[in-house]
């Protein structure tokens, strides 16, 4: 077996020991043939530089060429525009950079290093940025995150994978005591796949959810896997409808169904809480589910929960009032993408079916005055008892993603003295120009770093200075300050005293460029 490929596949539980060597715990099997007992003081150690070191300065090889490409379009006059350099970088680049990245990014920093000056470079070919320019600017410019917040991402997304595959390998794989203690022991062992992702975790404060296995899908095209439900509201569009009609119908509807027992559900979502209700005719019930839970698994988790309830009582004739139409609607069309808790209602319903139970779904509007409905709403909003932890895969990812962007955010916000940050203080993707020329201009503008004013720290030369104002020059002293300029601001933008961020916003000034050529500066940028 080539040494690589060795490495790839135990990489799940190793450690380097040394500077050099890498110790494989053999307690688990390789290519499902389990590995001789070695606890008597025999170990595989095996060359750090052929395990990655190697491996990803071959890569940065081939990277390396795949940039000329990058090289040839990005011309800042007439090339191809920002949108397109950046498909092709995450094509033919990118994609080359995230294969694999979920094993070797347990390679030491100055290793992965060397990745970075590909990714930097071609964002700032992509984006037209000058050779200056600060790295964060450019993530943010082009809305392209840090390698770092990559490999967090999809070293998680991969591990959450691993946790809701009953049948992968490594399902209920638990690390040794030994690489644990170790690892403990001497912080400076590189760690395992499942060590970085456990750290992944914890700081994500994610390390006590336990997510859902995949379900066993057995759908049978000839029984029907559905749950139809009843919507008497259809017909009537919520923003034109006034309450009363609302309550007309629905005491209409209960008149119809008069000798079903009706039970009402809802969901909540805040930035710090999800939970659900259930209302039933003598009591509330009301439950805090993992954070990191949508509302969507929210409303569901409810409907599962009444379910689940009713099923402790005598067979009798139920109807699940929801005002999750979306919810319902899963419900009423499953397929194999559905939601996890999806399959487990329909088991239940059906079990319960068997049993001579008659259950019934429909949907409600929400806060039209429905009692039950406003009920279960300020139950959910107010439920403090912790049901548990489990959360759909789905909802994980979305969570992950989430929790990296916010530490993206708040790195961002940090970067006080970043001129892009006044300009652009959130970190969002905006729409660039079609021109490629115009696009270059705003970019360099929006960064701060110019041919003109910056070119000095490349030349070895002195900063350039304004004579007039005795000062530095700069993208802001030039296009906001200088008073040399100010009868071409009030010919432009009806002001001698404009601010960058209605300059170089999200929506550059209209006259931005003519003001440039007229002042002289378009060129020198």
């Amino acid at each position: 077996m080539p040494m690589e490929s060795f490495i790839m596949s135990a990489t799940g539980d190793a450690a380097y020991v040394e500077d050099k060597c890498l110790l494989i715990d053999t307690s688990m099997p390789l290519h499902g043939i389990a590995l001789p007992d070695l606890r008597f003081g025999v170990a595989f150690f095996l060359s750090w530089d052929s395990a990655f070191s190697s491996k990803i300065l071959q890569l940065r090889k081939k990277l390396d060429r795949a940039l000329n490409i990058l090289k040839v379009l990005s011309n800042t006059s007439w090339g191809a525009s920002r949108l397109s350099l950046l498909r092709v970088y995450r094509a033919a680049i990118l994609s080359k950079i995230d294969y694999g990245c979920t094993i070797y990014g347990s390679a030491r920093q100055s290793v992965l290093q060397k990745l970075n000056t590909i990714h930097q470079s071609a964002l700032r070919l992509c984006s037209g940025a000058f050779r200056t320019s600060p790295v964060e600017s450019l993530y943010v410019e082009c809305h392209e995150p840090s390698l770092e917040h990559r490999r967090q991402m999809l070293t998680l997304h991969y591990f959450s994978k691993i946790l809701t595959n009953p049948n992968h390998p490594y399902f209920n794989y638990k690390q040794s005591r030994f690489l644990q203690r170790l690892q403990d022991a001497r912080p400076s062992v590189v760690p395992s796949f499942f060590t970085r992702a456990a750290g992944f975790l914890y700081d994500f404060n994610l390390d006590t959810a336990q997510l859902l296995p995949n379900p066993v899908i057995l759908l049978t095209p000839w029984i029907p896997h559905e749950l139809k439900f009843l919507n008497p509201f259809e017909n009537y569009d919520k923003t034109n409808t006034a309450s009363d009609i609302y309550l007309q119908l629905f005491t209409h509807n209960r008149e119809l169904y008069h000798h079903f027992i009706p039970v009402f559900t809802n969901g909540s979502k805040t930035t710090t809480q999800t939970s659900f209700a259930c209302v039933f005719i003598n009591s509330t019930l009301s439950f805090q589910i993992h954070p990191s839970c949508s509302i969507f698994t929210a409303e569901i988790r409810a409907i599962l929960h009444s379910l689940s309830e009713i099923s402790n009582y005598p067979a009798d004739n139920c109807i699940i009032y929801s005002d999750s139409l979306s919810v319902l609607q899963a419900l009423s069309s499953l397929h194999r993408h559905s939601h996890p808790l999806a399959f487990s209602i329909l088991d239940l319903h059906d079990r319960l079916v068997c049993k001579g139970f008659s259950i019934l779904l429909s949907w409600v509007p929400s806060h039209v005055g429905i009692s039950g409905n406003e009920i279960a709403d300020i139950a959910a909003k107010n439920a403090s008892g912790v049901l548990d932890n489990s959360t759909p895969l789905k909802d994980f990812k979305h969570y992950i993603n989430l929790a990296l962007h916010s530490r993206w955010e708040n790195h961002w916000n940090s970067q006080s003295m970043n001129k892009l940050r006044s300009i652009k203080p959130v970190v969002e993707s905006w729409s660039t120009l079609n021109n490629r020329k115009a696009d270059t201009i705003v970019t360099r503008l929006r960064v701060g770093h110019t041919r003109y004013t910056h070119r000095h720290l490349l030349m070895g030369e002195q900063a350039p200075m304004c004579t007039q104002c005795n000062c530095t020059m700069s993208v802001l002293h030039i296009l906001s300050e200088c008073p040399n300029f100010n009868s071409l601001r009030l010919r432009y933008f009806q002001t001698s005293s404009i601010s960058l961020t209605n300059l170089l916003g999200k929506t550059p000034h209209v006259h931005l460029l003519p003001f440039l050529k007229s002042i002289g500066f378009y060129p020198l940028i």
